[in-house]
Parts: C-alpha cells; sequence; structure tokens
C-alpha cells in the first residue's frame, strides 16, 4: 500500500495517467460552491514517465462534472491528474485530482447494472414522496443518497439518527425477518427458508453495495442463517466477532474504517447490555417500552465513545430522538423495500406502494428536525482518543456512584444542581436569537453571510458564504421563512455558494447582483428576479433602509479571468439603517476601492471589516464610518492568515471592539436602551 509506484508518484506530487475500477457510488459534496465528485476506486494501470505498470491498490479520486457523478461501482476508468499522498490513516496509496471526465474503458459488470437499475427505479418510483421523503427514503431502504438534502442529513446527525441513512444491520434484520415470516407463510421448512432468506441477503448486498456496515450485517445474517439451517442456537457475540475477524482478515482497511467501527459497536452494545437492561426495566415499565429504552440506550452508549472521537461533541437528545423514530422504521424500510423489489418491472405500481410510507418517513423527518433544533441537542467535548477515553472514565465514574446509595443520592444532588443552573442560565440569558436583533454575521466559515432583520418571520440576507447548509443552519435559527431581499456583493464562491441554503424552504423576493458581474450568480439564483444594484439607490423593506455607496457602473466589467483583487472591488458597497442602529456592509473591497469611498462613507455604529480582515485596508476609510464594533467573517484555521494581526490592531486602535466569527460564533447585534449591544452563540 505504502510502496509502489502509484504512492511514489504521490509523495512527489506527480502527474500521471492511471486507469481505475470504481468500488463505491460517487459521492457530491459542495466545497467553495462547486461540487466536488468523491470518487473510491482501485488503480489496476499506472501510466507515468511514458511507462505502464500494473498495480492493484486502494485511491480517492477527486473530480467535478456530471460525467463522474454518473458512475457505478466495477467501471473501469481512465483518467488524467496529478496525485497527492493521503492525509489521513485511511489505507490509500494516494489522492488523485483528476482533471476533465472519465474515459470508460469497461462496465459495469451484469450485477452491478441491475443494482444499478434497481437504484434509479426505486428513485423514480420515490417520486411520488414529499421532496425531503424522497431523498430520506432511498437511503434508508438501499444506501442511496444522491437525493439527500445536505441540511436535512445535517439534522439527522445532530439528533443522533445519522444510522437510519446508512443501510445497517437493522435494515438487513427487518428484510430478513420478513422474507423468513414469508416462507413460513408459503409452508417452507426449516431447510427451506434459510436459503432463500441467504439469496435475499446476497441481493441486499449487491443493491446497497458493500459498504462496511452492509458487509458486517451480512456477514453477522449468515451466521444466523446457518444457525437457522443446521437447527443450532446462533450465539450472537460469538458471530460478531466471527464476522468481524472475517471481514477484517478479507479487507484490511474495514479496520480504520469508523462505518464499521460504530455498526460493531453498536451490536455489541444491543447483544451485551441491551438484554440484562431489558429485564430490568419490564419490572418497572410496559414490556414494549421496556425493550425500546433498553436498545435505543444499549447502542447509543456503546458507539458515544466513537461518536466523540469523531466529532468532538457529545449527543444529548440522540436516545429520545430514537426512541420516537424507531416505530416508524420497520414500516418505512418494508415498503421501500417492496417497492425496490416491484420498481423494475412495474414503476407505477410501486409508487403506489410507496405512497404510504410517506408518513412514517414524514415523521422520521420531523424528529430529526425538531431534535436537532431543540437546545444544547449536541454539548461540546475533546475529540480524538483523548475524548473517548475521558468518557470512558466519566461512564467508569457514573456507573460507581450508581452502585453506592450515599453516593447514589450525592450524584442525584450534583445532577439537580446543575440542571437548575443550565434551567436559570437559559432563563437569565438573552437566548437565541437574541430579542430585538438587528444585524447577524453568520459562522459561515472563511466567507460572508449576514442578516438584517426585517420583521417576524423575514430578513434581508447579504452574501450566502460558500456552503448551503451553513446558511441555512444559520437562518433556521433565526426562525427566517422569508427572505425579501439577497444581496451578493460579488461573484466570488465564498459570498454565492451558499444560496441553495438560503432558497430551502424560503421565498426569496428579489436579488441584487453587483453591476460590473458577468452572471456568474445565474447558476444559484435561477427563477429568482435578479438586478443589479446601481449607486445612489436606496432599498427599503419595513423600517430598513440598504443605500447602495458602490460600485460605479463606469467601471470595467468583471470576466471570470480576472483576479481576485479585481473581483473584490467590484463588490456592492451598502449602508444599512433603521432607527437606532447603523452599519456599514463594504463586501470584500480592497485598498484601491475604499480609498475612492472615504469621502461617501457615513458615520455608523457597526461595520463589517472587508475581506475577513485581510491586511489590504486603507486606514482613512476604516476611521471614516466612526463605528464602534468591527465585525470579522472568519474560517478558523484558514490558510490566508486572516483577520491580519495588523488589520485588527489598526481597528482596536481606532477604538472599534472587534469581535471574530472563528472564535465567538454567529453573532448578533441588538438594540437596547442605550444603544447597541452584541450577542454571541458559540
Amino acid at each position: 500500500m505504502r510502496s509502489g509506484p502509484v504512492f511514489a508518484a504521490a509523495r512527489a506530487h506527480l502527474g500521471a495517467t492511471v486507469v481505475a475500477v470504481i468500488t463505491d457510488d460517487p459521492k457530491t459534496k459542495q466545497v467553495g460552491g462547486r461540487d466536488l465528485v468523491i470518487v473510491r476506486a482501485r488503480v489496476e494501470r499506472y501510466e507515468g514517465r511514458g511507462k505502464g505498470v500494473r498495480t492493484r491498490v486502494p485511491v480517492l479520486l477527486l473530480a467535478s462534472g456530471r460525467e463522474w457523478s454518473g458512475l457505478v461501482p466495477s467501471m473501469k476508468v481512465r483518467c488524467v491528474g496529478r496525485l497527492a499522498p493521503p492525509k489521513h490513516a485511511e489505507l490509500l496509496a494516494a489522492v488523485v485530482l483528476v482533471r476533465g471526465p472519465p474515459s470508460v474503458v469497461g462496465g459495469p459488470s451484469k450485477v452491478q447494472r441491475v443494482a444499478g437499475a434497481v437504484r434509479a427505479r426505486l428513485r423514480q418510483a420515490a417520486d411520488v414522496l414529499h421532496p425531503d421523503a424522497r431523498g430520506v427514503l432511498p437511503a434508508m431502504v438501499v444506501g442511496d443518497t444522491s437525493r439527500l438534502d445536505p441540511t436535512l442529513a445535517d439534522d439527522f446527525t445532530t439528533a443522533g439518527l445519522s444510522h437510519l441513512l446508512v443501510v445497517s444491520g437493522a435494515n438487513l434484520a427487518i428484510v430478513v425477518g420478513a422474507v423468513l415470516a414469508l416462507c413460513r407463510m408459503v409452508g417452507l421448512g426449516r431447510r427451506g427458508a434459510p436459503l432463500i432468506a441467504g439469496l435475499a441477503v446476497v441481493a441486499f448486498v449487491v443493491i446497497a453495495r458493500p459498504d462496511p456496515s452492509v458487509l458486517r450485517a451480512a456477514v453477522m445474517a449468515t451466521v444466523g442463517l446457518l444457525a437457522l439451517f443446521t437447527g443450532r442456537p446462533r450465539q450472537g457475540v460469538a458471530a460478531l466477532a466471527g464476522a468481524v475477524l472475517l471481514l477484517v482478515l478479507v479487507d484490511p482497511e474495514l479496520s480504520r474504517s469508523y462505518g464499521f467501527a460504530l455498526s460493531a459497536a453498536a451490536t455489541a452494545g444491543l447483544l451485551v447490555l441491551a438484554p440484562a437492561w431489558r429485564e430490568r426495566l419490564r419490572r418497572r415499565l410496559p414490556n414494549l417500552v421496556a425493550d425500546a429504552l433498553a436498545v435505543a440506550v444499549a447502542a447509543e452508549l456503546a458507539v458515544a465513545p466513537i461518536l466523540v472521537m469523531m466529532s468532538g461533541e457529545l449527543g444529548v437528545v440522540s436516545v429520545a430522538a430514537n426512541l420516537l423514530a424507531d416505530p416508524a422504521v420497520a414500516p418505512a424500510t418494508l415498503l421501500g423495500a417492496a417497492a425496490a423489489v416491484t420498481a423494475p418491472f412495474s414503476p407505477a405500481l410501486a409508487g403506489l406502494i410507496l405512497w404510504p410510507a410517506e408518513y412514517p418517513v414524514r415523521w422520521i423527518i420531523w424528529v430529526a428536525r425538531t431534535a436537532s433544533t431543540l437546545p444544547y441537542a449536541t454539548l461540546p467535548w475533546a475529540s480524538g482518543a483523548l475524548g473517548a477515553a475521558g468518557l470512558l472514565i466519566a461512564g467508569a465514574i457514573t456507573i460507581a456512584m450508581l452502585r453506592s446509595r450515599r453516593l447514589r443520592l450525592l450524584f442525584a444532588a450534583a445532577i439537580v444542581g446543575v440542571l437548575a443552573g443550565v434551567v436559570c442560565m437559559h432563563v437569565l440569558a438573552p437566548g437565541w436569537p437574541p430579542p430585538g436583533w438587528q444585524l447577524v454575521m453568520c459562522d459561515v466559515g472563511q466567507g460572508d453571510g449576514l442578516v438584517l432583520s426585517a420583521g417576524p418571520g423575514r430578513a434581508v440576507v447579504v452574501d450566502t458564504g460558500p456552503e448551503p447548509s451553513a446558511m441555512d443552519g444559520c437562518l433556521r435559527r433565526l426562525r427566517v421563512r422569508e427572505v425579501p431581499l439577497l444581496v451578493l456583493t460579488h461573484p466570488h464562491a465564498d459570498h454565492i455558494g451558499g444560496i441553495p441554503g438560503v432558497r430551502h424552504g424560503r421565498r426569496v423576493g428579489l436579488a441584487l447582483v453587483t453591476p460590473l458581474g458577468f452572471g456568474r450568480e445565474a447558476r444559484f439564483t435561477g427563477g429568482v428576479p435578479t438586478r443589479p444594484a446601481l449607486p445612489g439607490e436606496t432599498w427599503r423593506t419595513g423600517d430598513l433602509a440598504l443605500s447602495v455607496l458602490a460600485p460605479a457602473v463606469s467601471g470595467p466589467h468583471l470576466t471570470a479571468h480576472d483576479d481576485g483583487t479585481v473581483m473584490n472591488n467590484a463588490s456592492i458597497v451598502l449602508v444599512a439603517t433603521r432607527p437606532g442602529f447603523s452599519a456599514l456592509l463594504p463586501g470584500d473591497v480592497e485598498t484601491e476601492a475604499q480609498q475612492a469611498l472615504v469621502s461617501a462613507v457615513p458615520h455608523v455604529q457597526v461595520l463589517k471589516v472587508p475581506h475577513h480582515g485581510s491586511r489590504s485596508q486603507h486606514r482613512p476609510f476604516l476611521a471614516a464610518a466612526h463605528a464602534s464594533i468591527g465585525l470579522v467573517s472568519v474560517g478558523e484555521d484558514n490558510d490566508y492568515g486572516h483577520p491580519s494581526p495588523h488589520t485588527v490592531g489598526l481597528l482596536q486602535h481606532l477604538g472599534i471592539r472587534v469581535l471574530r466569527t472563528d472564535r465567538q460564533g454567529d453573532i448578533a447585534v441588538v438594540r437596547t436602551h442605550t444603544g447597541i449591544a452584541t450577542v454571541a452563540r458559540h
């Protein structure tokens, strides 16, 4: 793996041509406003420096273009790109930064063609469902996330329900159980039913793709069916251990897969912890409630150290969310599986089967969204091995305390005290959004995304950051349902990439763009009326007024080849005012454009620091605003060194208090009886 021509070329960052077999479905992710296609593959031929070498090593292909997103496993492609060494601990020989579309030289196999057809027909049949359900149901049934809204996926993760969006042992158990029940109904005995169920397992793995959790579940199911066929009782822990050992020996890369670890840990929790807890809970609770609670808590506790290691967050609402969602999982999965079997022969009948599935799926979606918006849905925790070890130690201490009556009372008193403190903080703190908020600078990473209040449920948005999910999340937290005006200061990706997030479930009345632009924003604003923002214009919504100071329409129009400074200086510069509040929003203008605007800058209370606090600032421009608060929208540990220490020092010397999204998170400016104040949401 870490030897041979591919790894050597990656260490030297060489360009090469490779022939690779696709091993997993392409995943599309938005990065900087562009679609990045991530493809796992196996290189079988390396062609570099005029000679070809046969090899067989796993790689990750990073590409762009619709041609890549349409590939399916087992297809063989030739592509050109630059090789780079993998940054993480995955068992990869290289990461290939691909240039251009793939050249298909073989495949897919007949089996994968059938699997792809089943998945495509299921997507087609799902068109009868609500748009959100169209993305969730194929993910639950066959692991197809191609239509899943990224923001909704984030909600599932926050709520602790992300396991529902990947095919796992629970899905396979439901399908195998249904097949065995049908076999018994038609009179198949102990010998025949396991064979039919075994064929269902094979078909399930092919259609759902052999992901780590699917492979683990398939091997365990096969062991269980073999035990049923031979008449020997199934030993769950032994079956799990055998499945894990066999799969790691066959594919050593699984030993470093978080997905495989989560799947195995959750199953171990269900086998080891859940039975004893179920018996104890049945003494005090109805059997159905006791079973559901034992299963949910056992699975969540088993995977908690791994989740903390991955994310640095501790889920608080996940057990409750799983308890609420679980009753809907089986009907949604069974109806989806029946539709998947039917869809290749009759899409209309499959759609009819899926129609009642909308209700359980939408219930699951409602649970995920509601749980993700609850305060303290997740709590910060140390990440990595240290965080996992800390959580295990905390759990051990908690168990030890619960075993002693005296310590139990002390523990209960401490919990009550903490809860009382949290409640008091929540009551006394302004909450989010804070009352009287005028402007919020959203934490969108390395980009700009501002929101100006325009009445209950309404807001003006100025720039949208690089990612839709971050901007959508900020607007949801502010309870914004309508955007009468969207201002896109200039066409850099870190200002327009999040437009789909603004439009997600919201009506956008009008979009303003720089009069010097070349139409790059149009790919995101289709269907929204768009017009240029001209100097001297004033736009009003309620008591909020937005006056346009720049850019001058006489300047040269931008092209896609202009450098960053030229585009930055074409930014729309706005002054936002309402009674008791004023702000200067200058986009990313740099020194030259700032110098031309000094005489036009009015006195304001808030300054949105241009260009993420870069060093390219004109001191008289910053001083002319006479602002008391300076807001810097900047990504944590960004590669640009923003904000520049020189600029931060300059702002502080001018008496401007500097707040940064990389340290404070979302930052709200609120109006008070004595002026304005800021509230941060970490």
